[in-house]
């Protein structure tokens, strides 16, 4: 199984989860993808991340060895 590149990450992302703005960067196994969706309004950080690994399913678990995020809501301000 290859490793998954951003750019395969990113349209996984953006195909399972509405996201106005969306990056992912990364080698191979560790990423670091900046999320604002509007899912995300309402909720923790923790769930708003279970949602991402929700979408990703299977490959954060045989694929991806890490994933670091900021997940917003629109409208809130990116944390640093």
């Amino acid at each position: 199984m290859s490793l998954p590149t951003p750019e395969q990450l990113h349209d996984l992302i953006a195909a399972g989860l509405e996201c106005t703005h969306l990056e992912v960067q990364g080698d191979g196994q560790h990423f670091f993808a900046t999320i604002v969706s509007p899912r995300f309004a309402g909720l923790g950080r923790l769930a708003r991340h279970r949602l991402v690994y929700d979408v990703l399913g299977d490959r954060m678990r045989e694929q991806v060895h890490a994933l670091s995020m900021r997940t917003v809501a629109p409208g809130e301000p990116l944390p640093q």
